[in-house]
């Protein structure tokens, strides 16, 4: 009988530490969607894992930057939460930042050691693909690279001309993108636009000397 009521006290503080941790895990998700920096320090400070994850593997600090409250931002780096980490489909905070156009929480992940060009997609690719120019801007100035290749050998420059964000593409090429670099299956940047039925930005390549 004793062991049993052991085994029982064991099996009840297991399980109320789980749901405790769940509990906090919830609450933090929460404070971030909200920009609650108080109730996210509550829930760290209650033991939560500053690395705990999500099913698609996104770290509390990949959720803020999407969400790009630096506030927010700053209390998970200085808990320690990792400016590097990757989620299931690689993704980076600094690209997820990038992607929704958070120019100062770019700022904050660059100055924590963000990679800017990571293996893979970047976070310029990112923020071409949606024409987020001021955070490409920073991101060239920092010193990305502009010509830099995923795994299927695509550019910044052919994902701004394929998504038709013309403004993007021109910064590119003001930063000198080569505008005739090739997938190894010969897809362009030019050839992009015109699949894409992006005729003035296709106009705009052949003027700064891409060809067929």
């Amino acid at each position: 009988m004793k062991l049993f009521i052991k085994l029982f006290g064991a099996v009840f503080l297991l399980s109320f530490a789980f749901f405790a941790r769940a509990g906090a895990y919830e609450d933090a998700v929460r404070a971030i969607s909200n920009g609650d920096n108080s109730a996210l320090a509550t829930a760290l400070q209650r033991g939560l894992d500053v690395e705990s994850i999500n099913r698609e593997g996104d770290t509390l600090l990949m959720l803020a930057s999407r969400e790009g409250n630096v506030i927010v931002i700053s209390t998970l780096l200085k808990s320690k939460a990792k400016v590097n980490a990757r989620n299931a489909l690689g993704e980076t905070p600094l690209m997820l930042a990038s992607i929704r156009g958070h120019v100062e929480a770019v700022k904050i992940l660059l100055g924590e050691g963000a990679v800017m060009d990571p293996s893979g997609w970047t976070p310029l690719m990112y923020a071409a693909s949606r024409g987020r120019i001021e955070v490409m801007r920073l991101l060239i100035i920092r010193g990305a690279k502009i010509d830099a290749v995923n795994n299927t050998g695509v550019t910044s420059l052919i994902l701004a001309a394929r998504e038709g964000q013309t403004q993007a593409a021109l910064l590119l090429m003001e930063y000198g993108a080569n505008v005739n670099h090739a997938t190894p299956n010969g897809f362009t940047a030019l050839r992009a636009a015109k699949q894409r039925n992006h005729e003035e930005l296709a106009k705009q390549l052949v003027r700064a000397g891409a060809k067929e």
